[in-house]
C-alpha cells in the first residue's frame, strides 16, 4: 500500500503530461467542458423561474447543494471515472494482464488514466459554489469554512466508493454493467444536487442509508447553511460524513476484492 501511494502522484503526472502535449486543444477542451456542464445548473435555474422555493429551499441554497456535490463528483470522475472501461477489460480479457502484475488490481485499473479534462467541469462547479456562498445567507465562521472543505473531501470519497462498487458489478453481469454503473454515478450526482426532502420516503431511505448520497452534501449543508432539517433527522448526522466516507471506501475495497475473486478469464 505504501508503494502504491508513493507511485500514484508519478503515474498521475505522467498521464497529465500526455494530455498537456497539445496546449491549445487542451484549453479548448476545458472551455468546452465548462460550457457543456453549465447546462446541468441551468436546469435548476429554470425550475426556480417557476417556483420561489423548492420544498422550502431557495435558489441560493440549492445552488450550494449543487456546487458542493458537483465539485466532489467531478473530482471523483477525474480520478476514477475511467472505470467505465472495466466492462471492456473484462470482455476482452485484458484484465488478465493487470492480475499478473505485483501491484493491486484496483490500483492498476484506477491509474490507467487521469481525466484532467474534467478540470473544466470542476471550475464550473466552483463558480456556482462561490456564487452560492455569497448569496445563500450563510453565517460564515471558521467551523463552517472547515466543514465546507470536509464536505467536498468526503463527498469525493463517497463518489469514488460508489464508482468502484458500481464498476465491480461487471464481474457478475458478464461485462454488461455499464448501465448499472452510470445509474449509481451520474444518476447519483443528479440526485445529490437537490435536497432529499423532495423525494419520496422510500427513496430518501435508500440515498441516506444504502447509497449514502445524503452524506455527500445534504446533511453537512444543513450545518453550513444553519438550516433546520425539514425531515427532523438527528443533528449528529450533519457531522457524520467523514465516518460514512471511510465506511464507504472500506466497503468498496471489500466488494472489489469479491469481484476479483469471482472473475473468470475469457480463456482467449
Amino acid at each position: 500500500m505504501d508503494n502504491e501511494l508513493r507511485l500514484f502522484p508519478r503515474l498521475a503526472w505522467s498521464r497529465v503530461r500526455g494530455q498537456l502535449e497539445y496546449r491549445l486543444s487542451f484549453a479548448l477542451m476545458l472551455i468546452g467542458y465548462f460550457v457543456m456542464t453549465l447546462a446541468d445548473f441551468l436546469a435548476i435555474w429554470v425550475i426556480f423561474q417557476h417556483l420561489p422555493l423548492l420544498a422550502g429551499w431557495s435558489l441560493g441554497e440549492v445552488a450550494f447543494l449543487y456546487g458542493t456535490s458537483y465539485v466532489s463528483f467531478r473530482i471523483a470522475d477525474m480520478v476514477v471515472g475511467h472505470l467505465d472501461m472495466l466492462p471492456t477489460l473484462v470482455r476482452t480479457g485484458a484484465l488478465d494482464t493487470v492480475l499478473t502484475r505485483p501491484l493491486g488490481s484496483l490500483y492498476q485499473v484506477v491509474t490507467i488514466d487521469f481525466g484532467l479534462r474534467h478540470v473544466g467541469a470542476i471550475a464550473q462547479g466552483l463558480v456556482i459554489l462561490v456564487i452560492a456562498c455569497t448569496t445563500a445567507g450563510i453565517p460564515w465562521d471558521a467551523g463552517r469554512a472547515l466543514m465546507l472543505l470536509v464536505t467536498i473531501a468526503c463527498g469525493t470519497a463517497i463518489f469514488i466508493a460508489i464508482w468502484i462498487v458500481g464498476a465491480t458489478t461487471v464481474f457478475w453481469t458478464l461485462g454488461s454493467g455499464l448501465e448499472v454503473l452510470n445509474a449509481f454515478t451520474y444518476g447519483g450526482n443528479q440526485m445529490a444536487n437537490y435536497p432529499i426532502n423532495i423525494y419520496a420516503g422510500w427513496l430518501r431511505r435508500i440515498i441516506a442509508f444504502f447509497v449514502p448520497l445524503a452524506f455527500v452534501t445534504y446533511f453537512p449543508s444543513l450545518y453550513i447553511l444553519a438550516r433546520e432539517d425539514p425531515l427532523h433527522t438527528p443533528e449528529l448526522l450533519r457531522f457524520a460524513s467523514p465516518l460514512v466516507a471511510l465506511a464507504a471506501l472500506l466497503v468498496a475495497r471489500a466488494v472489489w476484492g469479491q469481484g476479483i475473486r469471482h472473475y473468470q478469464s475469457t480463456g482467449s
